[in-house]
């Protein structure tokens, strides 16, 4: 689970949600990102470090700026935390199956 924390903290906060949801329609610059919200470059600038520790977007070089991108595969972390729990899920709807298909076996 420490291996996670980045990527869990860069969740954790509704503006980087958003932020994400910018990146996922295509790549920006700090100053596009920027654009969509009502806060400071250097504000920002902090949320994007943060989601590149998550390991949820890339930050590459092209010419004086710098360009933020998605990584889909930043998101394997939570992806293998959630799948953790599918087996939880599975078996209560097995359960709930067993039990709907059990009372109208009765009728």
């Amino acid at each position: 689970m420490i291996a996670e924390q980045p990527t869990f903290k860069a969740l954790a906060d509704p503006t980087r949600r958003e932020i994400l949801r910018h990146l996922s329609q295509s790549d920006m610059s700090i100053a596009e990102v920027s654009d969509h919200f009502a806060m400071t470059r250097a504000a920002v600038k902090k949320h994007l470090t943060v989601l590149s520790d998550g390991g949820l977007i890339t930050v590459r070089t092209k010419g004086r700026e710098r360009v933020n991108a998605l990584n889909p595969e930043g998101f394997a972390p939570v992806r293998d935390w959630l799948s953790f729990f599918d087996q939880f899920w599975d078996a209560r709807l097995d359960d709930l199956k067993s039990a709907i298909e059990k009372d109208h076996s009765h009728d």
